[in-house]
């Protein structure tokens, strides 16, 4: 069996058995999951723990998710194909890419650059062209391409962010995880006209959200557009 078989062994495993399992339903996702090569986003020495379910380091002190909270939370944003949806937290790359599959444009926004170049060379060599690569302050959103139809934050913030819930559209989606530097809420988060609706769906544990409206306050630097 060459690599290549192997890792689609592992990822055919990872989702009948860590994902699916566990409750994550949408086929589009599953699909999704079962063909992007999770071991290209991940360091060299850390290919072997790619398909294993738990957070791997990708350097800039940020971390690839584990695989069940990423099925879930591109789940929760109840994506058909259509949608423009905003990533804050750009890391390895692996969620935009995924989203990338299964919307029709993203954008995603990171603050530490070389993570953001890194990602998107992986993600233009799998062919994915519908991916807009920013770097910034996320927690500011991206007010010059809002609205959007969902948005997803891969780090834990202390509160919403009020940017996000502004550029959502009418009906879109926000999946934030909410609390403690050490420990949140993932929450859903959803717009009726002016009204805002939300759910509590799990405990997780994220990296914190870094900017205006994230932990210290602290401005990474202006939006850029890369790409």
């Amino acid at each position: 069996m060459d690599a290549q078989d192997r890792y689609r062994n592992e990822r055919k495993w990872m989702v009948e058995n860590t994902i699916a399992a566990r409750g994550v339903r949408d086929e589009r996702v599953l699909s999704a999951i079962a063909e992007l090569p999770r071991h290209l986003f991940v360091q060299h020495e850390d290919r072997e723990d790619a398909y294993a379910d738990h957070p791997l380091p990708v350097g800039c002190g940020q971390t690839i998710s584990q695989p069940y909270i990423v099925a879930l939370m591109t789940e929760l944003l109840h994506l058909s194909g259509d949608e423009k949806v905003l990533e804050i937290g750009t890391g390895s790359g692996y969620q935009a890419a995924l989203l990338g599959m299964l919307a029709r444009e993203v954008h995603t926004i990171e603050q530490h650059a070389e993570l953001s170049e890194h990602a998107q060379k992986v993600i233009l060599s799998l062919g994915i062209k519908n991916i807009h690569f920013h770097t910034g302050d996320g927690s500011l959103g991206l007010s010059t391409q809002a609205p959007f139809d969902g948005i997803i934050v891969t780090a834990g913030a202390p509160l919403i962010p009020q940017p996000l819930l502004d550029q959502l559209t009418d009906g879109g989606r926000l999946v934030i995880p909410v609390g403690s530097r050490f420990s949140q809420d993932l929450q859903l988060w959803w717009r009726d006209g002016k009204k805002y609706d939300s759910e509590s769906i799990c405990p997780v544990v994220f990296v914190p959200l870094r900017g205006r409206h994230g932990w210290d306050g602290e401005k990474p630097g202006e939006l850029t557009r890369e790409g």
